[in-house]
């Protein structure tokens, strides 16, 4: 099931849309990012690390794959992966042990579809598509439990 669509003008508006989606994660939640290069799935991240109270300061973790930022206030960490370099290696992916991670942090992937939805059978993919003129649009499309929990549905100041 596809959800609403949204539009995002600024990349603001795509951190609100973050820290609003990150507001209601919690323990366990998977959450996988879709979108080509320059969509917007960090700055999105950033907003859902802001949302769960996180620290650190979220980058894309490319190189080292997997980030975890400690619980803040909500008492909810986040690991963040970008799973791009594992080519869709399902082995590497493993490898990372992310099952153990989901069971006490909410996980978010990006570049994660087509390999990360084996992690759980209840997730949240988030599409994100870069227009011309540099807006962005985002469809969630939500698995298994995710049909039952209420999604972003516009910007936070709209």
């Amino acid at each position: 099931m596809v959800g609403q669509v949204i539009e995002l003008l600024t990349p603001e508006d795509t951190r609100a849309l973050g820290r609003s989606l990150g507001a209601g994660l919690r323990a366990g939640d998977l959450v996988l990012l879709s979108g080509r290069l320059g969509a917007g799935k960090t700055v999105l991240t950033q907003g859902i690390a802001e949302g769960l109270e996180v620290s650190g300061r979220v980058s894309s973790p490319t190189f080292v794959i997997a980030r975890s930022h400690p619980a803040g206030q909500r008492g909810v960490p986040l690991v963040h992966v970008d799973a791009y370099r594992l080519g869709g290696d399902l082995a590497q992916l493993d490898d990372l042990d992310l099952d153990t991670d989901l069971e006490r942090a909410a996980l978010v992937v990006e570049w994660g579809e087509g390999v990360a939805e084996m992690l759980a059978d209840d997730y949240l993919m988030v599409r994100l598509e870069r227009r011309e003129d540099e807006t962005r649009l985002v469809s969630f499309e939500p698995h298994g439990a995710w049909d039952r929990r209420a999604l972003p549905v516009a910007r936070e100041d709209a």
